[in-house]
């Protein structure tokens, strides 16, 4: 009776023991596997159910009963396993376990329910016999083999096709669960029963620690210690008994002899060579079990040395990656250069490219949102990635697909971020180690001093690859800029064949045409509706006749043809009868002009050519200012200055209109050029803001400067509201004078005209 007592007791005890596993396991169900967490659950308050249950039925009168109860709760806890396993592998079989258990389950109610009316022995030999009423224990054994060797197959192939070494240490965890689960069922179907069955505790116990764990040890690291330390302890052993025994042989004979002062010769001996032969043993430990061996400090020294004066960035990608691929052998590394840019909504996005030249592999560029999981991630903690965290790691899980699959496809392990001055700059990657091992947390300190100096060197680089892509931008943008001139150049020569041609075709057909009107208008036999429709086409053809002129001078002007007439010409007079043109005009949109010209020297120029310019100018005052407008001609002389060394006279043609914008007072002296949009023009010559060819400014820059002189514009801005006005400037130069002689001057000129002002002079 005390002996069943006991073993109640301990059934209790081993079933209350699963607690802390079930606290464990909920405090980590966050850790990337919730659905295997909450099985793992499950399987440990069965255990504790089925422990609790086996203490109540240890003096059960029918023992055979209680052992088929534990067979089908074996399979049950088997299924759950499988299930288990199946979660944490994130398998997309499930369905064909479905399968399996419904086919199970359907066997199992034929059986129980004798639906094929089967008979009560179904097999003897004499000796054995197979009952029916034992058919669903033997169906449920059956079936649990099936279900274990389809755990450890699933469970091979997993480990065999994972790409990541951390991936596969953490499923070699999973061996000691199955292998637990094996050894508990075979003792129980061997009818071997263990009190409180403690092997499902250390099943449970298993599953959870590597279900609720993300980062677990390495065993193939902690079996090499082990290996290390017990070979170094047989092979310290040996030593110090091969030397006491061959130091008693030698010396035991010897009256004197001390065996302790002996041994501690030995010893002292031993702890001599125990330094190089430990190193000894671990390195031959190491190879055999395909370690990792290389020295950090000289990796990190040759390193330094072998990118500190490299500015090509291909190069120094070539050479930084290089190293470290040969050093710690790994299969594959990339450089990559990280571009912070700033989006219109002060939004910044890093764009991830590779450093290596385009030849060499082209890599599809990568941009990570700042706020975004992966990039916050590398600004905040500046440290390694794991490409196992990228996938199984809960705080990735809510990235973006579309960053995630990037990292995926570089088929990497490990990202190390490169920053300069708190800015992130670049990224090393690397994919797995050619021994199949994972990265230490050795491994990643040394590639993570390896990024800091590769920080600064890269910097450099990366100034001397922008540097160079300027000028390479720039030599495009200069070869452009030649070809675009090239082809200007052939326009505006186009331009000017087209005015020379049409002013020498059309100049004789006009004059022809101008000659007839003439003589048709004279006629006094002509009516008077005819006279005035001939008066309309000889103003047409004075108007065309006029724009010929200009095209002609300017195709002068562009042959560089265009040669003045010099003489003597009084400015004031000349102006004075440009202004009168004019007139009629003025009067017409009821502007005023003021003409205040004091005496001025007379100057050598061409008249016939500068009332051209006097005239041009007034009339786009005309045009350009608004009625009731006032227009103003004013000059003065100007002594001898550096640029005129005779001195010279200036013009100036104010007005109040519409004024000119300051970024085109270049441009309105070009050809053709048109203020606002050219279909909206119009070819008159007093309407407000009226169009005409373009030529009048042009022909009289050209004029003003093949008399050596200069012509400007200035004005506050354009405005058709406040109407700033403008200024023309024009400076004519003085011709040397002879010894004792003068400037002969003109007759000052005051003159106002317009609706209700009268020449005055």
């Amino acid at each position: 009776m005390s002996a069943s007592l006991a073993q109640v007791i301990l059934s209790i005890l081993l079933g209350a023991v699963y607690l802390p596993v079930i606290f464990f396991a909920i405090q980590r169900r966050d850790e990337g596997q919730g659905a295997a967490t909450w099985l793992v659950i499950l399987y440990a308050l069965l255990a504790m159910v089925i422990n609790f249950t086996e203490a109540v039925w240890q003096n059960s009168e029918d023992p055979l009963l209680l052992q088929e109860v534990q067979i089908y709760i074996s399979f049950g806890l088997a299924v759950v396993l499988m299930l288990t396993l199946q979660s944490f592998l994130k398998s997309e079989l499930w369905w064909a376990w479905l399968v399996f258990l419904g086919v199970w389950a359907l066997g199992l109610a034929l059986i129980l329910t004798n639906a094929l009316d089967l008979p009560d022995t179904l097999w003897t030999n004499g000796e054995l016999v197979l009952y029916r009423s034992r058919l669903g224990t033997a169906w449920t054994i059956l079936g649990w083999i099936g279900l274990s060797i389809a755990v450890i197959i699933n469970l091979s192939n997993a480990q065999r096709q994972s790409r990541q070494p951390l991936l596969r240490g953490r499923l070699a965890y999973w061996w000691g669960p199955v292998i637990l689960t094996l050894l508990s069922d075979i003792l129980l179907f061997a009818d071997v029963l263990v009190a409180g069955q403690p092997l499902r505790w250390l099943v449970v116990t298993g599953m959870a620690y590597v279900v609720g764990t993300h980062y677990v040890p390495d065993l193939k690291a902690i079996t090499r210690r082990v290996l290390i330390y017990i070979l170094s302890t047989l092979a310290i052993v040996g030593f110090y008994a091969a030397g006491f025994l061959i130091v008693q042989a030698l010396f035991g004979a010897n009256e004197n002899f001390n065996p302790l002062l002996a041994g501690a010769v030995v010893a002292l001996l031993i702890a001599l060579i125990f330094t190089p032969l430990n190193a000894l043993i671990s390195r031959a430990i190491t190879k055999w079990m395909k370690g990792d061996q290389y020295d950090a400090s000289l990796t990190i020294h040759q390193y330094s040395e072998s990118i500190s004066n490299i500015l090509e960035m291909d190069r120094l990608s070539s050479v930084a990656i290089g190293i470290m691929l040969e050093a710690m052998q790994i299969d594959r590394g990339f450089l990559f250069l990280v571009d912070g840019e700033r989006q219109a909504d002060g939004h910044r996005n890093y764009k991830i490219r590779s450093a290596r030249s385009p030849e060499e592999r082209q890599l599809v560029a990568a941009e990570l949102d700042e706020n975004g999981i992966i990039a916050s991630y590398f600004i905040r903690e500046q440290k390694p990635l794991l490409q196992y965290d990228l996938d199984l790691h809960p705080a990735f899980r809510a990235s973006s697909p579309l960053e995630r699959n990037w990292f995926y496809e570089l088929r990497c392990e490990v990202y190390i971020p490169i920053f300069a001055k708190k800015q992130w700059i670049g990224m090393l990657a690397f994919g797995s180690k050619l021994s199949g091992n994972r990265y230490t947390r050795e491994d990643l300190s040394v590639l993570s001093a390896h990024a800091n100096q590769t920080a600064v060197a890269l910097e450099n680089a990366r100034l001397v690859d922008n540097l160079m892509r300027l000028n390479q931008e720039l030599r495009q943008a200069r070869r452009t800029l030649e070809k675009n001139n090239l082809e200007l150049q052939r326009i505006d020569q186009a331009k000017s064949d087209f005015i020379s041609i049409a002013s020498h075709e059309l100049r004789t057909p006009l004059t022809v045409i101008k000659g007839y009107t003439e003589m048709l208008i004279e006629d006094p036999k002509l009516e008077k509706g005819q006279k005035s429709m001939m008066k309309g086409i000889h103003d047409g053809t004075m108007r065309l006749h006029e724009v010929m002129d200009s095209m002609f001078d300017i195709a002068q002007l562009d042959a560089r043809s265009l040669i003045p007439h010099l003489q003597p010409v009084d400015l004031a007079q000349l102006i004075r009868d440009a202004s009168i043109e004019h007139g009629r005009v003025i009067r017409d949109r009821q502007q005023y002009l003021t003409i205040k010209l004091p005496a001025l020297p007379l100057v050598k120029a061409d008249a016939h050519l500068l009332r051209k310019i006097f005239h041009h100018l007034i009339r786009n005052a005309v045009k350009f200012t608004p009625d009731n407008g006032w227009i103003t001609v004013s000059g003065k002389y100007i002594p001898a200055i550096v640029n005129l060394p005779n001195g010279g006279v200036e013009i100036i043609v104010s007005d109040t209109g519409v004024g000119v914008d300051p970024n085109l007072r270049e441009t309105i002296f070009t050809k053709f050029y048109q203020p606002g949009e050219l279909g909206k023009h119009s070819t008159s010559k007093s309407r407000f803001k009226g169009g005409g060819a373009g030529l009048g400014l042009a022909l009289s820059k050209g004029i003003v400067e093949a008399h050596g002189g200069r012509i400007w514009v200035e004005s506050p801005g354009y405005d058709e509201v406040n109407f700033p006005g403008s200024q023309f400037h024009i400076i004519l130069p003085l011709s040397k004078l002879e010894a004792g002689e003068t400037h002969k001057t003109s007759e000052p000129v005051n003159l106002e005209s317009g609706t209700s002002a009268a020449p005055a002079g």
